[in-house]
């Protein structure tokens, strides 16, 4: 399946990925796994983080093609950035990725519910198959699933853990409602990011 172009985003399809190849950047929130397939930007995963890939998956450890992404990160984590511009590419289904390009929508310190993306994609019934593609997103911090809360402003999940997903909201600034953690919350949606 060939790519669609968004801005710096390029979608593909389930079609195998390339060459892979991985650096480990320290962060606040613990270390990020970047990993590059032909040598651009196709995922960022925190350790124990829930859907990553076996780390024999990465690829040699190559800091190369990831200058950039480092540079942009590193802004962020420092507060001086609040829009990546990195190029990368997002390998999932047509849903998922029409998430994803929904989460890149989501301002800095801004929230939006599982049901209000569904909303945005046409299908309101849907908020639970958002909530399994948004925990799938391959490219964490980058595409903001961190930025999506329950319908009642709580925390509902996060692949890299509630902990991480509260205290990015706080960095970012997003409103106290989306920074409470609800462990009930949790515990009724399991599996959503």
């Amino acid at each position: 399946m060939t790519g669609e172009k968004q801005g710096a985003v390029t979608t593909r399809g389930t079609t195998a990925p390339g060459a892979r190849s991985h650096t480990v950047l320290e962060s606040p929130y613990g270390p990020l796994t970047l990993v590059a397939t032909d040598g651009v930007l196709s995922g960022l995963y925190m350790r124990e983080q829930r859907h990553r890939p076996p780390e024999e998956s990465f690829g040699p450890r190559d800091p190369e093609p990831f200058t950039e992404a480092v540079r942009q990160l590193t802004a962020y984590f420092d507060g001086e950035l609040t829009e990546f511009d990195v190029p990368f590419t997002l390998h999932g289904t047509a849903f998922q990725r029409s998430v994803w390009a929904e989460l890149l929508r989501i301002p800095y310190g801004e929230t939006r519910s599982y049901g209000e993306l569904a909303g945005l994609l046409g299908k309101p019934g849907a908020s639970r198959a958002v909530g399994l593609a948004n925990g799938k997103n391959p490219i964490s911090i980058i595409v903001p699933c961190h930025r999506v809360i329950g319908a009642g402003g709580g925390l509902t999940g996060y692949g890299g853990g509630l902990s991480r997903k509260q205290r990015l909201l706080a960095f970012e600034g997003a409103p106290a409602e989306a920074r409470t953690e609800r462990a009930a919350t949790a515990e009724a949606a399991p599996g959503l990011w």
